[in-house]
């Protein structure tokens, strides 16, 4: 009985000694400072291709410094620059029957190209949204679609339609690539009564802007393992200023992201002091995940998927989970025995991690973590996040004020201690299958 119980107490102990470890190292006040300042109204939101997130980018730059982070091999600063050309609408025309269609009464997705022109004779025509069906669903099959069509939405969708317009309202970004294709696409949604047409036109013209993006990323070498990456990231864009509401129209984004940020800069610090990583271990604030999730696709681009051992992406964890306090749920749960290493290393704490129960909603391919899970990567969001009742998401309401940070710092030192024997190259999660294009 004696051998039995003797590594189970040294286990104990050294669960113990970390915990407290953390507590000195991962504390309220210093975890309040990250997430107040990014959330501030001086980052107006954090909105792509704004002076706010440009703050909110040497924001995080200096505290990867203060930590002692390394720029990424090859990188002199923290900040990876890459460039999307932004469309933003100058001339919007189209008719139907004759009739002129006012320019409040339209949404066009999908463009890719600096002016576009089509009529019922060469386009893929049009099609009327189904008033049965979810409004969202229906916008996410259009914009998958890559047709060059008119869509009619019904009056009952008027909400919907003008909440995607203003998210929409900036246009596209887009790569060089994308400007020069030979047939581009667009989708025109007309907010509309028809219900059967016989003609329209559709003549498209758009500015053309060459804009900066920038992730913000630094690592701690690996001591055995510097080849293999285990990476810890969150999403640092919001969507900047918006429609007001009650005379406010700074879109925060305290829990989305700044509470996943404020994660990912403070685990940076643990780890940095702890000072035992074999693997090495990056740490990266994506930008653009808003508006398509173009910061992390370039990041993954920048690696070999094959290197990448794990990915700890931290999104919306500033409020309790339906599973009640000291809990989160991880996406994908399943394509990987990843949530099972985080719990194994969690014995003897109160925090237990549970599957998605959202799943309906796909949020796995729906974050940052997607890119490097469609390659194979055992790449997973963390969150605690009440997405289904959340009333917050997406609105100037999303302040630190409506924050529980007891539940942020819970989660961030769970992380912490869950990921230890993958940082340390003790345990490595199976690969997920890659997505089949």
């Amino acid at each position: 009985m004696k051998r039995f119980y003797y590594p189970l107490i040294l286990l104990f102990i050294a669960g113990t000694a970390n915990a407290q470890n953390i507590d000195k190292i991962i504390t309220k006040d210093y975890v309040d400072n990250l997430i107040k300042t990014l959330s501030s109204d001086d980052m107006q939101g954090r909105g792509t291709f704004t002076p706010g997130i440009d703050k909110a980018a040497t924001f995080i730059s200096s505290e990867f410094k203060k930590i002692g982070l390394q720029p990424l091999t090859g990188a002199t600063s923290y900040r990876q620059t890459f460039y999307k050309y932004q469309l933003s609408p100058k001339n919007t025309d189209i008719s139907i029957d004759g009739k002129a269609v006012e320019p409040a009464n339209v949404l066009v997705l999908g463009n890719t190209s600096e002016s576009i022109a089509f009529n019922q004779s060469n386009s893929d025509g049009w099609v009327k949204m189904d008033t049965s069906k979810l409004f969202k669903a229906q916008l996410r099959a259009i914009l998958n679609s890559k047709k060059r069509q008119l869509v009619l939405v019904d009056q009952k969708f008027a909400a919907d339609f003008n909440l995607m317009k203003s998210y929409f309202a900036k246009g596209a970004a887009l790569d060089e690539k994308d400007l020069k294709q030979a047939n581009p696409s667009a989708s025109v949604l007309v907010l509309a009564p028809e219900t059967a047409i016989k003609e329209f036109n559709v003549s498209l013209l758009y500015n053309v802007e060459k804009l900066p993006l920038f992730n913000v990323a630094g690592m701690i070498p690996g001591k055995s393992k510097s080849k293999e990456y285990v990476i810890f990231s969150g999403h640092y864009d919001h969507l900047g200023i918006i429609k007001a509401v009650d005379q406010d129209s700074i879109a925060n984004g305290a829990d989305d992201d700044a509470s996943g940020t404020t994660a990912m800069i403070a685990l940076a610090k643990y780890y940095k002091k702890q000072n035992n990583n074999e693997r090495t271990l990056i740490f990266v604030a994506f930008t653009a995940e808003e508006i398509g999730g173009y910061g992390a696709k370039y990041f993954s681009e920048q690696l070999n998927p094959d290197e990448v051992v794990a990915m700890f992406n931290i999104e919306m964890i500033g409020k309790e989970s339906k599973f009640g306090k000291n809990a989160a749920f991880i996406t994908g749960y399943e394509k990987s025995d990843f949530g099972k290493i985080l719990q194994k290393n969690l014995a003897g704490t109160s925090f237990t991690f549970h599957p998605d129960p959202y799943t309906e909603q796909n949020l796995f391919y729906r974050s940052d973590n997607a890119t490097l899970a469609a390659l194979g990567v055992p790449a997973h969001t963390i969150s605690t996040d009440q997405i289904d009742t959340d009333k917050l998401y997406h609105s100037v309401k999303d302040e630190y004020s409506s924050l529980d940070t007891e539940n942020i710092l819970s989660t961030i030192r769970a992380i912490a201690l869950s990921a230890r024997s993958i940082v340390k190259g003790t345990d490595t999660p199976v690969r997920i299958p890659k997505l089949v294009k």
